[in-house]
């Protein structure tokens, strides 16, 4: 089953400040690998403009958009006849788009939510601006970036017809080991975010303040007051993906920390997470409900909770360092690459295809 796939989502042509790019380039990079042909519908922002680092991805067609009205002009054909239409959360002016698509799409229409906890908080205050509840409903297929009993949830409450967790993976090209030197003790590769700041001070900036004689190091845009960190955690500010495998293999550990809303609702793996592990670097992460669901904790994964713990981890021996990071890549192979979620978002299109087949009427069926 090959398809033609329209995507409408925040951006997969600038990676800086923005984790969307990075999931849409790994799953779409692997569905075209699999014989589907994709479009991928980007509304044209400053900020993406201005920090674009993938203009012309050869795995499949970008087209930039000014506005609702450009998008059904110019784009309308493409979506009526498209086999999947999929729209991503955050996507600007959504709601009006989502009504859009479910109107004049023929194939399967897709909600991908890469935000899921934040989105469901957002529809629980009337403060959701891409998608609503009315419009739920009307799309076929719901595509969760968190699992776990989340997904019940919104079919119980907003009337989803079919929902299925899809998660980020790893880039097996860009996600490898590399020969190069170690520099840094702890590394953090994410942007900045309020909710995720107590974590990052609690299991880097801590642990640095008491281990003056290691180095640290975080990775990642809009951070307010790195001067006040001390002298040991270096920050740089922007690492494209292309940079992500050597500033991993330069690490003796990762630290992995996951959003408030996140970790509530558990179940919510950030792409960092498979990353690194991919890499073969070991991982330290805060911990969450169904964290043992994507890694075997205190095998392939190590859980913090306090500086303490990070502290004592980092002590362990070279041969258990070297253990865990390859258990955890062997893990990711298994289980965590962009080839296994193209597997699965073709399984879930089919799932749709088939359910719609089988309620046809039986004297259309017998035509």
């Amino acid at each position: 089953m090959k398809l033609d796939i329209v995507m409408f989502g925040l951006s997969i042509t600038s990676s800086w400040g923005n984790g969307h790019a990075t999931t849409y380039r790994a799953l779409v990079k692997a569905l075209a690998a699999r014989g589907h042909r994709i479009t991928f519908l980007e509304r044209d922002m400053p900020w993406y403009r201005d920090h674009r680092d993938l203009r012309n991805p050869s795995y499949c067609r970008v087209a930039l958009y000014d506005s609702l009205k450009a998008v059904a002009q110019q784009f309308g054909s493409l979506v009526s006849q498209a086999d999947v239409v999929v729209l991503g959360s955050f996507v600007p002016d959504g709601i009006a788009l989502g009504d859009w698509i479910t109107s004049a799409a023929r194939g399967v229409t897709v909600f991908y939510d890469i935000d899921t906890p934040v989105t469901l908080d957002k529809l629980a205050s009337n403060r959701a601006e891409y998608i609503s509840t009315s419009l739920i409903p009307r799309f076929q297929l719901y595509l969760s970036f968190t699992g776990g009993p989340t997904l019940q949830s919104i079919k119980s409450l907003y009337g989803s017809p079919r929902t299925r967790a899809l998660y980020c993976a790893a880039d097996l090209e860009l996600h490898k080991p590399t020969n190069v030197p170690t520099q840094w003790t702890l590394g953090y590769l994410g942007t900045y975010s309020e909710d995720r700041q107590p974590l990052l001070e609690r299991l880097m900036i801590e642990p640095a303040r008491r281990l003056p004689e290691h180095k640290f190091v975080v990775a990642g845009a809009q951070y307010p007051a790195t001067d006040t960190w001390p002298a040991n955690i270096q920050h740089i500010e922007h690492l494209p993906p292309a940079s992500h495998s050597r500033f991993y293999g330069s690490l003796r550990y990762a630290l992995n920390l996951t959003r408030r809303h996140m970790a509530a609702a558990g179940y919510s793996p950030s792409v960092r997470l498979f990353e690194a592990a991919a890499c073969g670097v070991p991982v330290i992460s805060d911990n969450w409900p169904g964290i043992e669901e994507f890694f075997v904790p205190g095998k392939e994964i190590h859980i913090a909770n306090e500086a303490t713990d990070v502290i004592k981890i980092i002590s362990e021996s070279e041969a258990e360092r070297g253990a865990r990071g390859a258990a955890a890549r062997k893990r990711v192979l298994a289980n965590h690459t962009a080839d296994h979620r193209a597997i699965a978002f073709e399984q879930y299109i089919k799932e749709v295809v088939d359910q719609s087949a089988s309620i046809i009427p039986t004297a259309a069926r017998a035509i």
